[in-house]
């Protein structure tokens, strides 16, 4: 059995991004840009923002940071994409979620401009995706992508179970899949016997928020366990594949913490790097 290190995958694609952005502005331009924006003072999405921030230090990315207030209407959060999209210096915009239970999230992620959306929420942006012609791929599912690629985990022809179906990881990690020539099958909260259908899968790709969720029994021999799942429970971090009981029989398995989660910020950077290409090269 085999932990994939998200951790050093991410570290890797970061430094794949620096030296990129590093050649691209050696001949006087300005470096790539990230707005960010935060509504509130949610802990969690506060962590994630400094996480993002680090990341584009690192990488050479400069990190714009735009911080409203719990009560700020969509409106006011609507106005202030307006002039990130208008804003020739800003290449990526991401609008941190959860927001607050005034504003409408659809219409925050209608609003962002499309060549400027590198969390690849936009519709177009879906719609491409689907259509297999993305622009950017969506941050966690193209980060379990390159882990499977990193450790030459091969889809092609390989029976393929995304346990969830959100817009953000489910529904694009199914798309992703099925591109590189998966068969692939989406299993969700109405789904009757997950068991068997997981235990038939050679890749599961766990998203769904419900800690302990993929046991051991439920895993077939050699199998490739992505856990993109995270709950913390009792204090500590815990994904939705059982690993103690799971690591006995996968042939591949991410840990939480530690394994899809750094990757989801490293996808980032190569996605406003690509916006980047796209606005100034």
């Amino acid at each position: 059995m085999t932990v994939i290190d998200g951790k050093a995958v991410s570290a890797k694609v970061k430094t794949e991004v620096a030296e990129e952005i590093k050649v691209l502005c050696s001949g006087g331009k300005r470096a790539p840009s990230l707005a960010v924006v935060l509504v509130g003072d949610d802990p969690a999405s506060q962590v994630y923002v400094r996480n993002k921030k680090k990341a584009c230090e690192l990488c050479g990315i400069t990190s714009l940071e735009y911080l409203l207030g719990g009560d700020a209407s969509e409106s006011e959060l609507l106005e202030l994409i307006n002039r990130l999209n208008s804003d020739p210096e800003v290449d990526g915009i991401l609008v941190q979620m959860p927001l607050p239970r005034q504003i409408d999230a659809s219409n925050v992620t209608k609003a962002i401009d499309p060549s400027k959306d590198v969390d690849a929420f936009h519709p177009e942006n879906v719609g491409k995706l689907f259509l297999g012609a993305p622009e950017f791929l969506p941050c966690t599912p193209a980060g379990v992508m390159r882990l499977l690629k990193e450790y030459g985990i091969e889809v092609c022809g390989k029976n393929c179970l995304v346990v969830g179906r959100s817009n953000i990881v489910g529904k694009p990690m199914a798309a992703l899949l099925l591109a590189e020539n998966g068969t692939v099958t989406v299993a969700h909260s109405k789904t009757k016997d997950l068991k068997s259908l997981a235990q038939n899968a050679d890749i599961i790709v766990a998203a769904c928020g419900r800690p302990g969720m993929i046991a051991g029994d439920m895993v077939k021999p050699g199998a490739v366990l992505i856990d993109v799942g995270i709950t913390r429970v009792d204090g500590a971090l815990k994904g939705d594949v059982d690993f103690d009981s799971c690591a006995e029989k996968a042939g591949f398995i991410t840990p939480v913490p530690g394994g899809v989660g750094p990757m989801t910020i490293a996808m980032l950077m190569k996605n406003t790097l690509a916006a980047y290409k796209k606005h100034v090269c």
